[in-house]
């Protein structure tokens, strides 16, 4: 029998200063077995930082062929692809191909080295790639609970952000636009 996923439930505060979005957000979030924490956290965080009408959670690790996160228009389209970690320069090339645009998310303490080896055949992908810091990460998995309130508010290159389990700031680094 296969381990079933665990279901969490946020309400989000969304304040994002640079774009003028304001939003409450009611996500529903299922944690694959084997999903982490702190993926299921950055995978909150992407959507937060993309919010826009037609973004979606999508099933994630239950299936690869699947972003973690997506914007798809009212013809089923994709306008934007969202991956979390540190995925193969041939899944990016292949999400390019499927999407309009296409975001990559890394947070691991891994990163530096998955991005040295990989930046050269990035850099001639039509993608955007962002790095997490790990112990910012670390912080911010440590606010869950099955049931979170939080409050996010994004400015500049961090989130603040606020739950009823304490408060982090979560800074990115670009690392391709």
């Amino acid at each position: 029998m296969a381990i079933k996923p665990t279901i969490y439930k946020a309400r989000i505060a969304l304040s994002d200063m640079e774009r003028n979005y304001y939003d409450s957000l009611n996500l529903t979030i299922a944690q694959h077995p084997s999903e982490t924490l702190e993926r299921m956290m950055v995978r909150i965080l992407a959507y937060c930082l993309n919010a826009q009408e037609g973004i979606e959670l999508t099933k994630g690790l239950e299936d690869v062929e699947e972003p973690a996160v997506w914007v798809r228009t009212m013809d089923e389209q994709i306008a934007l692809w969202i991956d979390l970690g540190e995925p193969t320069p041939e899944r990016v090339k292949k999400a390019s191909h499927r999407a309009q645009a296409v975001r990559v998310y890394s947070f691991n303490s891994k990163s530096d080295v998955w991005w040295s080896q990989n930046v050269k055949k990035f850099s001639q992908l039509d993608a955007a790639f962002y790095r997490f810091p790990a112990e910012e990460i670390e912080a911010l998995a440590a606010l869950v609970s099955r049931t979170m309130d939080l409050s996010i508010t994004i400015t500049g290159d961090s989130a603040y952000v606020a739950g009823d389990k304490g408060e982090v700031e979560v800074h990115w680094e670009v690392l391709q636009r």
